[in-house]
């Protein structure tokens, strides 16, 4: 593995912590692409308020941080953003269209020795091989939210995809610090969310239903399993975006109930500007969630 210059294209939530963690192993180059410079200032926003957890959790100091920073650069011109790279890292919002659009242009401007690797939480690589023009070097490498305490990688080839990049991005994913996860088959939301992700819906089902509200149903699953946290809690760390995107594309396969709850993420949260840890407010308001508080389990 070779792999010297890395691009994330999509600086949301997760791609500002993939691009970060790149940057701070301190072994390769790292580019940010999104399509406007105003997403990219909000980047270095979010990546700049990542570096108290980093000290926190992984002891870094700030001549850690600051180096690695440094090692950022940021581009919302694809052309420019890719023409060096050996691995581009796919962020971008989950929507099928808006992904294939996009590989179907990073296809003609990255150079032919790029790798392509999706982030995708749901989707499938099979579903944008095509588009790629370059199926044999396209994969899924898929990180865990707070990616540097959550260290998972999970490496999922598609039927397409050529052992021996699959074997790159596995050892690249250990270079960043992750624990690599390889899958050797496709599966839908992969081994982490095909566990998480109907445990979310769950969670969102009892809401919708009028059950309880989003603090008694996490204070219940806290308290029986002992979990740190609850769906609801989660999702905010995920984004309500995220979660209306997932709920969006089932609602318009048809299904009732995911009309529902797409409509109720829409109105109730997303359209407020509640979207979730990163924008101060979700199901909680942050910096200080009512979860984390120490009375939040005693009834």
């Amino acid at each position: 593995m070779n792999y010297k210059n890395i691009t994330v294209a999509g600086s949301g939530v997760l791609g500002s912590q993939i691009a970060f963690q790149t940057a701070y192993v301190g072994k390769f180059n790292v580019t940010i692409y999104d399509i406007n410079d105003e997403a990219l200032e909000r980047a270095k926003e979010r990546i700049t308020n990542l570096k108290p957890y980093y000290k926190e959790d992984l002891g870094a100091t700030d001549e850690d941080l600051n180096a690695a920073f440094d090692r950022l650069t940021f581009h919302s011109d694809l052309a420019k953003a890719v023409a060096d790279a050996d691995l581009v890292i796919e962020a971008i919002p989950e929507v099928v269209q808006i992904k294939t659009d996009f590989y179907t242009e990073l296809g003609k401007m990255a150079p032919e020795k790029t790798v392509f690797a999706t982030n995708s939480s749901t989707l499938l690589p099979s579903q944008f091989a095509e588009a790629t023009g370059r199926p044999e070097k396209f994969l899924a490498l898929h990180f865990a939210n707070e990616i540097w305490k959550n260290n998972t990688a999970e490496v999922m080839k598609h039927p397409g995809t050529n052992d021996r990049f699959f074997d790159e991005v596995i050892d690249f994913a250990k270079a960043i610090g992750m624990v690599a996860l390889p899958l050797h088959k496709e599966q839908p939301g992969y081994i982490l969310n095909s566990l998480l992700v109907p445990f979310l819906e769950a969670g969102q089902g009892l809401l919708l239903n009028e059950v309880a509200d989003p603090a008694t149903i996490d204070k219940t699953w806290m308290i029986a399993t002992g979990a740190p946290l609850g769906p609801f809690a989660i999702l905010d760390v995920v984004g309500i975006t995220t979660a209306y995107n997932i709920a969006n594309a089932k609602a318009q396969a048809g299904d009732p109930h995911f009309v529902k709850l797409a409509n109720l993420l829409k109105t109730e949260y997303i359209d407020k500007g509640k979207t979730g840890r990163a924008a101060g407010e979700g199901f909680y308001k942050y910096p200080n969630p009512a979860f984390a508080k120490a009375d939040f389990l005693k009834g």
